[in-house]
Order: C-alpha cells, then structure tokens, then sequence
C-alpha cells in the first residue's frame, strides 16, 4: 500500500497542475469570437460586393463598402457580446482589451489609408490594403484567442496579397472572397468547434 502512495499523489499533483495550465490559458484567451456573427458578417460582405459591383462610380463603390464595413462591425460586436454573455464572460476584461487593442491599430491605419487614397483619388489598392490591414489585425488580436482566430488573419492577407499580385479590376472579387467567403467558412467552423 505504501509503495502506491507516491504514485497516486503524483498522479494527483500532475492533475493539479493541469487543472491550473488550463484555467491560466482559459483566462488569458479571448473565446468571444462569434461564429454566427461570423457568417452574418460574411453575407454583408458578398452583398456588399455584389452591389458595390453596381456601382457607377468608385465613390459609391467606396460608400457601399464602408456602409457595409460599419453594419459589419455592429453585428460583429452584437454576436461578441451576446456569445461572452453567454458564457459569463464581459468585453471588458483583460482578454477581450487584449484583443481589442491588437485589432485596434492596423484598422485605425486602415482607415487613414483609405483617406488618404481617395483624396488621391486612387481606389484600386483600397481593397488589397483593407485585406491586408484587416488580416493584420486578426492575427495580432489573434494572438489572445484561439488559434484558428490567427489562421483568419493569416487567410485575410494571403488575400490580401493575392489581390495585390492581381490585375485591380479583381479587386471587389477578393473582397467578396475575404469579407464574404472566409468570414462564412471559418465563423461555421468556429460555431460548430467553439460554440456560438
């Protein structure tokens, strides 16, 4: 009996610390990511390429993506916030800000980007930088979640780059790729591996 005590109390001790990893990388992790607000957010991106295909000139081009960009957003932050509610947990928190910030800057340089494009009235590397800036900050954020939240980004600027490498006419088509298909592919996944 004696020589089976150090065994069950290593054994004891090694699901201690394993109870103790996992708590530490649940609490250090973002798992708000919504993967029905994913798919949500993929169907305004292919509708916004195809009426931004419409379009008669690249102003209304660019205002159809931003309108879908800021309704992408609201709905994105909506299915976040409801998916934490739903396991307790608020956007708040240190992950979450985490997170947050990682996205924060590659979209804020987003944004000043595409200002200063179209004062320069040059449209056609807007959607490769979005692809780009948006990956960026995926991944960045990514870093704080779970891992396929990084493989998103990664996917979002090998786009990018594809269209960079492309003629610019292809331009809405990887938009309609990135924002529609990898937000519809990787948010089903998402809600059937991670929930919500």
């Amino acid at each position: 009996m004696s020589l089976r005590e150090p065994s069950s109390l290593s054994s004891h001790a090694t699901d201690n610390l394993r109870f103790i990893r996992d708590a530490m990388e649940r609490s250090s992790t973002f798992t708000a990511i919504p993967g029905v607000g994913g798919v949500v957010m993929g169907g305004i991106g292919l509708t916004a390429a195809s009426l931004a295909a419409m379009q008669s000139t690249a102003d209304r081009w660019l205002a159809v993506w931003l309108g879908s960009a800021a309704l992408a957003s609201v709905v994105g932050l909506f299915f976040m916030w409801r998916k934490a509610a739903g396991a307790g947990l608020t956007l708040s928190g240190p992950s979450a800000r985490r997170f947050a910030l990682g996205m924060a800057a590659p979209l804020v340089a987003g944004a000043a980007i595409t200002y200063a494009l179209w004062g320069a009235g040059n449209f056609s590397v807007m959607g490769p930088a979005w692809l780009l800036l948006y990956g960026a900050g995926v991944l960045t954020g990514g870093q704080f979640s779970v891992s396929v939240v990084r493989w998103i980004g990664v996917c979002f600027m090998a786009v990018g780059l594809a269209a960079v490498l492309t003629p610019p006419a292809w331009g809405n088509l990887w938009l309609a790729i990135g924002f529609g298909g990898l937000h519809i592919g990787f948010g089903l996944y998402i809600a059937r591996k991670h929930g919500g």
